[in-house]
């Protein structure tokens, strides 16, 4: 007699989800586990309405410059690591760098995402520079910063010369997970510092955690939600853990598009008016999986401007989509994949609502 009711309540949860924006701990761990029939599209179809409300079908495209491939850290996931010897490394000057922002302003990107290992290499004199140069070439668009943990006064620096948004992933938000996906010489407790750091400068900040990692727990990602709903980021970039052949992980399960996708809808139910990209790593997993995630509520995505000689080195995990591809070929074929589930591509900025779009 019990069992209609108790098929209802994952549904009746969803609805609190979009109405209260909020769970308790439990109700989201039901969210996250349940295997009724139909409920992921409930969710899903639930994500689409509050995201066209914010954005409505518009999908913003950062054209993403991977400029090295060098990193000090050792984290264990990662194929770029310290200690991976096998890794073909290579670094782009200032001046490539602004010849892909040079490509990428005529194919109609406005934003341009600079990311790289932590490479010491680029101090915070060069990355203003190139950041400043870009800037003045063209100051209509945004500069994304994705380099990893640096002090505060370093983030400011980037800041003055114009940068606008910064991501860093915060991987996990239970400390004990986190020391065992990154070795002892880092911190989670700086990882996080340097998040709030980021906010109180002015940035718009993406967080985000690997679906699926290694030793992950139902708790793990209720306590990652946790943390988004206090947080309050502008961006959320999650995707699936996906192994690389060169780390200790090599033989750990990949994460899910399922789960993932399902995550994509509830963390737009829970920050309405995030910005929320559907990741390569989604679409490496599952030849369908960006177009999953946008019609579970995301609503960025981020085709490569990298010369087209270098996307085979920039390999954090195994299998990469697009390594091959010139970034000609990446928008159009990123455009048509879009209209598809009926959605489309927009020359924008793609600021977040609470700082103005153009």
């Amino acid at each position: 007699m019990q069992e209609p009711f108790e098929r209802a309540l994952p549904f009746e949860l969803a609805d609190k989800l979009e109405a209260e924006k909020n769970l308790t701990d439990e109700e989201f761990a039901s969210v996250l586990l349940c295997d009724y029939p139909g409920f992921s599209e409930y969710l899903a179809e639930k994500a689409r309405t509050v995201r066209e409300k914010y954005y409505g079908k518009a999908v913003y495209m950062r054209g993403l410059i991977e400029f090295t491939n060098i990193c000090k850290n050792n984290c264990y996931y990662c194929g770029i690591r310290r200690d991976n010897s096998n890794a073909e490394r290579y670094r782009l000057s200032e001046e490539q760098i602004l010849s892909c922002c040079d490509a990428g302003y005529e194919l109609g990107f406005r934003t341009f995402v600079l990311q790289g290992g932590e490479d010491p290499y680029y101090t915070d004199e060069l990355i203003a520079s190139i950041v400043s140069s870009i800037k003045a070439r063209y100051p209509d668009c945004a500069v994304t910063l994705s380099i990893g943990e640096r002090e505060k006064d370093s983030y400011q620096k980037f800041f003055d010369a114009g940068a606008d948004r910064y991501l860093l992933r915060h991987e996990t938000a239970d400390k004990c997970h986190y020391e065992m996906l990154h070795p002892a010489e880092l911190s989670f407790d700086h990882r996080m510092q340097c998040l709030r750091d980021l906010k109180e400068i002015g940035y718009q900040v993406g967080c985000g955690m690997m679906v699926g990692s290694p030793y992950q727990t139902t708790e793990h990602l209720v306590k990652d939600l946790r943390f988004l709903q206090e947080f309050k980021p502008e961006m959320v970039g999650i995707g699936p853990f996906i192994p690389h052949h060169d780390t200790q992980f090599a033989e750990c399960e990949a994460g899910t598009v399922e789960m993932t996708v399902r995550l994509l809808s509830i963390i737009r139910l829970l920050l309405p008016d995030v910005l929320l990209p559907a990741t390569t790593a989604l679409g490496t997993i599952d030849p369908r999986g960006r177009e999953k995630g946008i019609l579970a509520g995301a609503n960025v995505v981020m085709p490569n401007l990298s010369p087209s000689d270098v996307r085979g080195k920039y390999l954090l995990y195994d299998n990469k989509i697009c390594t091959g591809d010139e970034a000609a070929e990446c928008i159009r074929c990123m455009a048509m994949r879009i209209a598809s589930v009926g959605y489309e591509t927009v020359i924008a900025r793609g600021d977040h609502v609470s700082f103005g779009t153009e």
